[in-house]
């Protein structure tokens, strides 16, 4: 597994904490994973006010896949850059069409705890690619979430992938977080990617840098809503308002919302 796969063991550190702990999500999922294959994680990548971070972006991603759901009942629903997360199953979607998408590697090691069924698939492809959009029929409305991927690819990377989505799709509703451009620059000493041997990320500042052939930036959403914040108590509720959350932190990481529709 190389060292950009690797990554995906620091948001399920998190959410298996945060689960065990009753914090923001419910994952037994990741709770049994990484009980079983959890890689040995280091500095800052165990610390436990990452791992409410990534306890309360799952939240919020969450939250919005359901709220799209609702609103589109006939979109199927891609969850790119998918690593171990269990969102098929926190979210209620028992019959919705369902692809979760990662490298060949990935879904290797995805299949040893994951089953498809009628309605969920995994797919092995690289997501900047095209090839795998060919092993999903459906054609007309999906709901898109890229949660922790956007910082691997360069721009016209991202403007490839989102081409690639608006020529197979009708409709399409996609959600995905981004780092800044400063915090891409500041990533290479202060980032806990680091402990995994990744060095190179990108950043973005300008929301509307993706939104090519029909896209549309619709709004920013706020990564740590105070609903969340407030199931922290004491001290933890302080400094975690104070340090992850408000103006620094969006100075660092933002929550982009997208939309297409075919003209």
């Amino acid at each position: 597994m190389n060292n950009v796969n690797k990554t995906l063991y620091i948001p399920l550190y998190g959410k298996a904490m945060v689960s065990a702990k009753g914090l923001f999500i419910r994952d037994p999922d990741a709770e049994r994973i990484w009980a079983a294959e959890g890689f040995a994680l280091k500095g800052k990548s165990k610390s436990k006010w990452l791992a409410y971070y990534m306890g309360i972006r799952a939240a919020v991603f969450d939250a919005w896949m359901q709220q799209q759901m609702d609103r589109m009942p006939d979109a199927v629903v891609i969850h790119i850059g998918c690593g171990m997360d269990s969102r098929m199953h926190r979210v209620d979607a028992p019959d919705r069409t369902w692809y979760d998408v990662d490298f060949p590697e990935v879904i290797a090691e995805r299949s040893r705890y994951y089953t498809e069924t009628e309605h969920y698939k995994m797919i092995a492809g690289d997501a900047s690619e095209e090839a795998w959009l060919n092993e999903i029929p459906e054609r007309k409305q999906a709901i898109v979430v890229m949660e922790g991927v956007s910082m691997y690819l360069p721009a016209e990377k991202l403007q490839e992938m989102m081409r690639h989505l608006c020529g197979h799709f009708e409709q399409v509703a996609l959600l995905m977080d981004c780092y800044t451009e400063r915090a891409a620059k500041w990533s290479k000493y202060k980032n806990p990617i680091n402990d995994v041997g990744v060095t190179q990320v990108y950043g973005m500042d300008d929301p509307t840098v993706p939104a090519v052939n029909g896209w549309q930036f619709v709004q920013e959403h706020d990564m740590t809503p105070m609903q969340y914040i407030n199931e922290l108590t004491g001290m933890e509720k302080w400094i975690f308002s104070k340090v992850f959350a408000g103006g620094f932190a969006r100075k660092l990481y933002r929550l982009f919302e997208y939309t297409y529709t075919a003209g």
